[in-house]
């Protein structure tokens, strides 16, 4: 049986397969070139693959492709689903619908009165120096003003005008719109006029219906309801993708990460759900990796080809409640991930003045311009330029025909153009290996700086953490982070080039319920909390429709802030009101520097996840073979640009390496998905779970 673990991102799409057929690896072993095969302990293999998330000559979608290549079966036959038993994946199509806005027509139904509340949004102003205020284009098309109000307490003002309702959805139904927003003024505690507008909808025919008690039923109607239209505006295009997938999969499991890093059934995976769903599952594999390794505190480094994104983990998976995301207020729990655009595809310019780095992505079409598609230069070219990337140890699957490596002639030709415009303008005269090493220096700044927010400004030592280093493009410069931040140690995964696909494979099962609460925290609130979080309990127990012995943990969470202010803090849920105070205090205290003991505080939300365990794959083991006192054998000696001079560097192939190896930089360690640069101040150690552990020299 075959198990396989995808994630689709914005450059590459990685395939993580599990599989005891030894068919398959036989076959697959004829093609050393294009796929890595690891074997495990229990009789199964890791099978790794990456291809070229988008390559419209070649196939239609890429996770699909990839099953046909792994299985070996040509593009018109059918995939034999009786040989897969699962397949769990993250994708990036909702998000790129959302950053591109090509999500479905939508139209917004809202209480008279408020039509622009979601434009006016809160004021905030990104840019406080900012002349012309720039507001992001809304995500819904029409607007429904619905002659219908609750009051905070639950009386009903205005009765709902249903003949008037009918009316203006029929209208708009006959435009061609079919998917509907319904957001009404307190309905997160009162919601009989939205499910009265829903029924509704469904009789006229609308197929994509987001209410908005339902989505996010939580105090605050503009986070609350840009939440509910980002799932109308969204999860229509995820149906049609995750359709299209299963159609090719008739009969196997089907399940999707969401961005609070738990798995779904695929019928149940919503837009709301599904922003950051490839970025969860490189946080956790990366936690689930460096853990398994004897690492506690973590922060993850996850560069792929058109973003970084990093996250911080210090014992459970850290979530925020409001987020912003391509300009749409999120109010649904999600990890806490700091997302920036730079990555290996990140385009690099010289503005007249100074270097940039991205924030636009060549992306994988045309991609770089080593990729042999006419791109522009981005940072996957500068490390070309600087020999951190070897051409001969990439793999070969550029230009049109998708057969060819790297084209490193372009780059240096390229680069010298760029370094003489430079020199025309500036009077600068750098050479062109300066010049791609300043681009990388803006590059690593910009990272460093993405890890200070979620550490430094947050009160963590970052020093005393692992740098778990991952993604296509994340061992070229990870000793340059770890420099950047002052921090010791780095932990390189064997399947660190496709961290985020081998994250699905050992991802939980997760259902999460939140309830708003907005009541002051006292011993008499407590037995209210029980209750509801039990309701909560069974609502979340229903969607993972498994038996209760499969339930294996239940996380109760209080969202709780100060009495007058919007910061809030999550902690534990405990019947002792007294120690949630405590825990809030020490949080507190350790992000914002003081505490306001005068005060009293509020409960604004609550949750409750359900967390079913599944299957994991085991870690490789490898035995050294040769007498410790043995050092390993570089393949070759390379020019490699850094420190501000070129080094005679010896290149070693990870699999040639054994458990003891020690390798001082500069050096680099080839993969067959990924390259790990090795700085001169940097020592790597392999262990026998062939992990890389990366160490500053003192």
């Amino acid at each position: 049986m075959l198990k396989i673990f995808a994630d689709r991102g914005g450059t590459f799409t990685d395939i993580v397969a599990v599989t005891n057929n030894q068919t398959i690896i036989d076959r697959l072993s004829n093609y050393t070139q294009r796929f890595l095969i690891v074997p495990l302990p229990n009789q199964e293999w890791v099978i790794v693959y990456k291809l070229l998330s988008e390559n419209p000559e070649q196939y239609e979608d890429a996770v699909i492709q990839g099953i046909r290549d792994i299985i070996g079966i040509p593009s018109h036959e059918s995939i034999p689903y009786q040989t897969i038993e699962i397949v769990k994946m993250g994708t990036t199509v909702a998000t790129n619908a959302l950053l591109e806005r090509h999500g479905d027509r939508v139209v917004l139904l809202i209480t008279k009165g408020f039509k622009d509340a979601l434009r006016i949004g809160y004021q905030n102003r990104p840019n406080i120096f900012a002349r012309r205020i720039i507001l992001p284009t809304m995500l819904y098309e029409q607007v429904i003003e619905v002659d219908e109000r609750y009051d905070a307490q639950g009386n009903e003002l205005i009765p709902l005008n249903i003949e008037q309702v009918k009316q203006d959805l029929q209208t708009v139904y006959h435009t061609g719109i079919r998917s509907c927003a319904i957001v009404f003024m307190h309905s997160d505690r009162y919601p009989q006029h939205e499910q009265q507008i829903a029924q509704i909808a469904q009789e006229i025919g609308f197929t994509q219906i987001s209410v908005s008690h339902q989505v996010s039923p939580l105090m605050k109607l503009v986070s609350r309801g840009d939440t509910t239209v980002v799932d109308a505006y969204l999860t229509p295009i995820l149906r049609r993708y995750v359709n299209q997938v299963a159609s090719h999969l008739p009969n196997v499991r089907l399940m999707f990460m969401k961005s609070d890093g738990g798995l779904t059934d695929a019928e149940q995976f919503q837009g709301k759900d599904s922003i950051l769903s490839g970025p969860a599952g490189g946080i956790v594999g990366a936690v689930q990796t460096s853990k398994r390794a004897g690492f506690d505190l973590i922060i993850t480094f996850d560069m792929g080809g058109t973003s970084t994104d990093v996250a911080h983990f210090k014992g459970e998976y850290e979530r925020q409640l409001d987020s912003e995301i391509a300009g749409a207020r999120m109010r649904v729990p999600v990890l806490a991930i700091n997302t920036i655009a730079a990555g290996g595809g990140s385009i690099l310019y010289f503005d007249g003045s100074s270097y940039r780095v991205g924030p636009e992505s060549a992306g994988s079409n045309p991609g770089p311009a080593s990729y042999r598609r006419g791109g522009p230069l981005t940072v996957t070219d500068a490390n070309v330029m600087l020999g951190k990337i070897q051409p001969q140890y990439f793999p070969a699957v550029f230009g049109s025909e998708g057969k060819l490596p790297l084209d490193q002639e372009i780059v240096i030709h390229k680069f010298t153009q760029l370094a003489e415009n430079i020199a025309s303008v500036t009077g600068n005269c750098r050479t062109p290996e300066q010049v791609a090493s300043g681009f990388i220096a803006i590059a690593v700044e910009n990272m460093a700086n993405a890890i200070k927010k979620i550490s430094l400004q947050r009160g963590y030592d970052v020093t005393k953490y692992v740098l778990c280093c991952f993604g296509g493009a994340g061992g070229q410069v990870a000793c340059l982070i770890a420099d950047t931040l002052g921090m010791k140690k780095i932990f390189m995964h064997p399947f660190a080039g496709v961290l985020s696909a081998y994250g699905m494979g050992l991802a939980d099962v997760r259902a999460t319920r939140v309830t708003g609460i907005e009541q002051p925290l006292n011993s008499t609130l407590i037995p209210q909390l029980q209750q509801l979080m039990a309701a909560l309990e069974t609502q979340a127990r229903s969607e993972l429709n498994q038996p209760e012995e499969t339930i294996e943990e239940i996380v109760k969470k209080v969202n709780l802030k100060y009495e007058g202010t919007n910061s809030i803090l999550t902690v534990d849920f405990n019947s002792d009101v007294a120690l949630m105070q405590h825990h809030f205090e020490i949080e507190h205290k350790s992000r914002y520097g003081f505490i306001q003991t005068q005060k009293p505080l509020i409960v604004e939300s609550i949750s409750v996840e359900v967390i079913q365990k599944m299957d994991t794959p085991e870690e490789p083991l490898i035995i050294r073979k040769s007498p410790l006192k043995e050092r390993p054998q570089p393949v070759e000696i390379v020019k490699m640009f850094t420190a501000e001079k070129w080094h005679d560097t010896p290149i070693y192939r990870r699999e040639n390496l054994q458990p003891g190896d020690c390798i001082n930089g500069a050096a680099i360690i080839v993969e067959k998905i990924s390259t790990i640069v090795v700085e001169p101040n940097w020592q790597a150690n392999l262990n026998e779970r062939n992990h890389l552990i990366l160490e500053r020299l003192v």
